[in-house]
């Protein structure tokens, strides 16, 4: 497979996960919307079928729409990133541009469907929200570590999706996201992607954003660092894991 289609795929999976996960935090925090005040765990299901839509399209690439998935992969030894996608320095750095592109489209066309909303909310904290993920208590080691625990169960998880569950195709991935963010989610807000919070966060800072406000910059790195960390212990686990058990046994 030619990495064109790669990227392709890869920018238009994540521009439908972001796009539709942007887009139920809109929904959820901006006033006068339909779902304004719809609560966290309107958030955490509207977050795991757009990374159902997400997969969905991107299947023919392997839909990591992730980069801490692709790290993930790599670091567990794996030969391919999907079928006849050898893994290579040009095709990770095709994966991690693909997913970062992606993420800021759907942030963009958001901002665009929820335009009036943006322009009617006054707190601009919620209209960051809307794009990237903060803390709600800050310690930057911590919420990293939060990150990081998120990060691997995503990822350990998925590379544990062989056999009889795969057949059901990204339901298995789409609850699993669920999941992370009703438990592990308070915190840090479930990033677990570097591309779905920076991508969007950029957006937010070039966007003519009535009333927009701070980036909050100086919080960029947990959310990119964390993950990143947590895909690659995750990749690890999954390849260390059948030497742990037979160890055991």
């Amino acid at each position: 497979m030619s990495l064109g289609i790669v990227f392709l795929s890869e920018v238009m999976g994540t521009m439908l996960l972001t796009l539709l996960g942007c887009g139920v935090v809109a929904n959820v925090a901006l006033k006068g919307t339909k779902g304004n005040a719809g609560g966290f765990l309107l958030v955490n299901w509207g977050w795991g079928l757009a990374v159902m839509a997400g997969v969905f399209v991107a299947a023919k690439s392997g839909a990591h729409l992730n980069p801490a998935v692709t790290v993930g992969i790599l670091s567990s030894g794996a030969d391919e990133y999907a079928p006849n996608v050898a893994v290579s320095f040009a095709s990770t750095l095709t994966y991690f541009g693909a997913e970062l592109l992606g993420a800021f489209i759907g942030a963009v066309a958001c901002w665009l469907a929820y335009k009036q909303h943006f322009d009617d909310e006054p707190v601009a904290a919620n209209k960051l929200g809307v794009f990237s993920t903060g803390p709600a208590i800050r310690s930057y080691g911590w919420n990293t570590v939060t990150e990081i625990i998120g990060t691997f169960v995503l990822v350990f998880v998925i590379l544990h999706f062989g056999g009889g569950v795969a057949g059901l195709g990204p339901l298995p991935v789409a609850l699993l996201v669920v999941g992370i963010g009703a438990s592990l989610g308070g915190p840090t807000g479930y990033a677990i992607n570097p591309a779905r919070d920076l991508g969007p966060r950029i957006a937010h800072a070039l966007l003519p954003i009535k009333g927009k406000g701070s980036s909050d910059w100086s919080y960029a790195w947990v959310p990119v660092v964390g993950p990143l960390i947590g895909g690659a212990l995750g990749g690890l686990m999954s390849q260390w894991m059948p030497d742990l058990l037979a160890a055991v046994a």
